[in-house]
């Protein structure tokens, strides 16, 4: 018998959201971490607000919205509220109840930013490697490091010359000018972005396109390629090697460090075994002899760390696919720094729960 399609919607109903979530979920188990990560926070929180005045937006509400938007690619916070007005799931993983209004995008935005000035994505980030470590996931003798280009939120007409004497005529077009830049040498010296002064144009290698981006470094433990320490700076050929010297400078003596052929220089391995770290960083013999000598490519581990330090591309793979990093939405580097280690630590999150899920 074919039933009816014109029912009379129900006024009232008896099942929360709690309910309506499967119990095994994928969802849960990280949502038990970052309940755990948020109430340690709970003094930080406290010390960031004002105990007089309207109650703002919680601020384990908003890191769980923000976590809902890398974990499923919400392009913008006006989407986010969106989906937070009608998404059952989201409501349950933020807190909402289905009788709490859903929060303005600009309102939202706007307590986002003050969570940058108490730089809570550290220690979030650092509160779920905690739990890491307890559980046994970390390693502290093998660890790898690389960097990748993060597009910056300027378009190449915005990157103009620093001091014009000249006054320029009015655009024909305010929204999208009519610009003409061929043939005019342009660089980072004398030139800079007026939307995004802080990007810097950029070539990744020969053949490829310059464009206006920040550089994204991160540091992974070898084992499970959990990522244990971010960095976000301009983009110069030099930015990955310093990078790596800053986040290796915060782990453990005697321990490995790998990377990519551009970590092939004297200086960086000279520092490296200044710091009793061992440079597991592969060899560059392009028309050059190479750093990395027999004393180091006789060990067998060195192989292992070849082969481990692959793994970083899985984490930038992944940030850039899924954690809305290939092209940020954000303006300035510490903005854009945030996100960046706020989308590792979501990474940490799903990589966490696939190991606890997989272990016997």
């Amino acid at each position: 018998m074919r039933g009816d399609d014109g029912g009379q919607p129900g006024v009232f109903s008896y099942i929360s959201a709690e309910e309506r979530v499967p119990l095994d979920h994928p969802l849960r188990p990280i949502r038990e971490v970052v309940d755990s990560a948020l109430k340690e926070l709970s003094p930080l929180f406290e010390s960031l607000y004002s105990r007089f005045g309207r109650p703002s937006i919680a601020p384990e509400k908003l890191l769980r919205a923000l976590l809902v938007q890398v974990l499923y690619t919400v392009r913008s916070e006006r989407m986010l509220m969106e989906q937070l007005d009608y998404n059952l799931l989201f409501r349950w993983f933020v807190g909402l109840s289905m009788d709490d209004p859903v929060w303005d995008a600009t309102v939202f935005s706007k307590n986002r930013d003050r969570l940058l000035e108490g730089d809570v994505a550290y220690f979030f980030f650092t509160k779920v490697l905690e739990q890491a470590t307890h559980r046994g996931l970390l390693s502290d003798e093998h660890f790898s490091v690389d960097g990748t280009l993060i597009e910056a939120w300027a378009g190449q007409k915005s990157f103009k010359k620093k001091k014009s004497a000249a006054k320029s005529a009015p655009p024909d077009d305010p929204g999208n000018p009519t610009v003409n830049f061929h043939g005019e040498k342009r660089s980072n010296q004398t030139h800079q972005s007026t939307t995004d002064p802080q990007a810097r144009l950029y070539r990744k290698s020969g053949g490829h396109e310059a464009k206006l981006v920040y550089m994204g470094h991160a540091l992974i433990e070898n084992r499970n390629g959990l990522v244990v320490n971010t960095r976000v700076t301009q983009a110069t050929g030099t930015a990955e090697r310093e990078a790596a010297l800053v986040m290796s400078g915060e782990i453990g003596r005697s321990a490995t460090l790998g990377g990519d052929k551009n970590f092939d220089t004297k200086d960086f391995v000279h520092r490296c075994r200044d710091r009793d770290l061992t440079p597991h960083v592969a060899q560059n013999t392009a028309n050059r002899s190479s750093a990395i000598d027999g004393r180091t490519t006789r060990h067998p581990g060195y192989w292992v760390s070849q082969r481990k330090r692959k793994r970083i591309e899985e984490v930038f793979g992944w940030m850039k696919t899924v954690g809305l990093m290939r092209k940020t939405r954000h303006r300035g580097t510490d903005m854009v720094g945030w996100m960046f280690q706020f989308t590792a630590a979501a990474y940490n999150l799903i990589r966490m729960r696939n190991l606890c899920s997989a272990a016997p």
